[in-house]
């Protein structure tokens, strides 16, 4: 598929399928079929912190430690640096 004869032809890393020279632009290497099929691997979860914004998480253990109060309660037997 060529989008313009002035445009270098990229191809997806997992498919070899022509990928959008725009979408190669801001950064994916995938088509779409591809970057739809990683997309849905990744799982997380969006939590609303008190009297704040919502927060991303991608790691259970975070998710565990957050309060009713706001911010992440810390494992006390962790150390910190």
């Amino acid at each position: 598929m060529s989008y313009n004869s002035f445009t270098m032809t990229h191809y997806c890393i997992n498919c070899s399928d022509d990928v959008h020279p725009n979408r190669w632009a801001i950064g994916f290497k995938t088509c779409l079929a591809c970057g739809e099929a990683l997309a849905r691997t990744v799982r997380h979860t969006i939590v609303p912190m008190h009297k704040s914004n919502y927060v991303p998480l991608f790691n259970h253990s975070d998710l565990v430690g957050i309060n009713s109060k706001g911010g992440i309660v810390h494992n006390r037997h962790e150390t910190r640096t």
